[in-house]
């Protein structure tokens, strides 16, 4: 059975320093619709830890600013409009400005590139194996293959949580992910094997791609413009 570490309908931010700051929750709107793409009021506001009856009414104020849509249909769900974007983008900014977390977040960023082709990687071999010289999809019946790719990823759980804990630190909405990253990690470890990588639910591998959109939302860098960690120049 998979383990479950919510509170309620929000997950709990937990490990955030007394002086984290608390982000506008219209900016909460914008980036959770940003983080998601396209997704329920329910699921938004699970996202950004608010409760949903505020979340349906401020996606309600930002689709009359025309920063967001709603479309109904076979699938329902919200979205952000080009205009919501470069807006959530300019809150961003002023927030990091306001905080002065541009340094710290900075910093946290490229801590999180230093090991994010190795976690890539390692989602890799959770998917495949090696046999007989060829890679073939995993099912997950080699318990030393899959074993030595869980200890794998558990040396990377370690050198991440102390990052999220210093995002928490400065900005209070990054504070769900070390929690995030222990359940998952746990379910693996538990023999939940679609925890590690599948990307319907929470699992390891779509907390690490939401952290690093919210990294690269924060601090204004598009993800085909990522620095390179070798030279420090755009790529």
């Amino acid at each position: 059975m998979a383990l479950i570490n919510e509170v309620g309908s929000t997950w709990a931010l937990v490990g955030s320093g007394a002086m984290a700051h608390h982000s506008d929750p219209e900016l909460l709107v914008l980036l959770g619709l940003r983080l998601r793409s396209f997704a329920t009021a329910s699921a938004v506001a699970l996202t950004i830890g608010l409760p949903e009856a505020e979340t349906t009414t401020r996606l309600e104020a930002a689709k009359l600013a025309d920063w967001a849509q709603f479309r109904d249909g076979r699938i329902t769900g919200w979205m952000l409009t080009a205009t919501g974007r470069v807006e959530g983008e300019r809150q961003l900014a002023d927030e990091l400005d306001t905080c002065d977390a541009r340094p710290p977040v900075t910093d946290a960023y490229f801590r999180f590139m230093g090991i994010n082709q190795h976690m890539l990687d390692v989602c890799t071999q959770w998917q495949l194996r090696l046999v007989d010289g060829e890679q073939i999809v995993n099912d997950h019946l080699d318990a030393i293959h899959d074993g030595a790719v869980v200890d794998q990823l558990i040396g990377l759980d370690r050198l991440m949580q102390p990052v999220v804990a210093e995002l928490a630190a400065v900005l209070d909405r990054f504070s769900s992910y070390g929690p995030r990253l222990e359940c998952a990690l746990a379910n693996v470890q538990a023999g939940e094997v679609d925890w590690f990588t599948k990307p319907t639910i929470d699992s390891y591998h779509t907390v690490w791609f939401e952290l690093h959109e919210n990294l690269l939302a924060t601090l204004g860098i598009e993800r085909g413009n990522e620095p390179d960690l070798n030279d420090g120049k755009a790529r």
